[in-house]
């Protein structure tokens, strides 16, 4: 199993990202709204809506988070995520890294579907 972590400069990109992934079989995607130290020098622990304000038009990044089985999966994943963002290694674009898990509890391989 694999954790692949990617940082989206572009909030705007991540809901074709999400609806890509899934229709490539990468679910179970935890998100997060991001900032790095260089946007306005924030502190990390400092909530969004309270550096930007709520009627800013400037916005941190988006990062998510998510477990696959096969390495084979993180370069398909890198693959449909550039094809929307653009070339991670092109500024404002964002950041993708991945890397083996040693230990992983509760993850499962396919998602259960909701009853209702």
């Amino acid at each position: 199993m694999y954790m692949i972590l990617c940082v989206i400069d572009q909030p705007d990109h991540v809901n074709a990202v999400l609806n890509e992934w899934q229709r490539n079989g990468i679910t179970g995607v935890t998100i997060v709204e991001s900032t790095g130290l260089h946007r306005l020098g924030v502190q990390p622990h400092i909530p969004m809506r309270y550096v930007f304000g709520s009627t800013s038009t400037e916005r941190g990044n988006m990062t998510l988070f998510t477990v696959v089985e096969k390495e084979e999966t993180i370069q398909r994943c890198l693959e449909i995520t550039e094809g929307i963002t653009g070339d991670f290694s092109l500024p404002n674009t964002g950041i993708f890294i991945a890397w083996p898990l040693g230990f992983a509890k509760g993850v499962t391989g396919k998602q259960p579907r909701s009853s209702g």
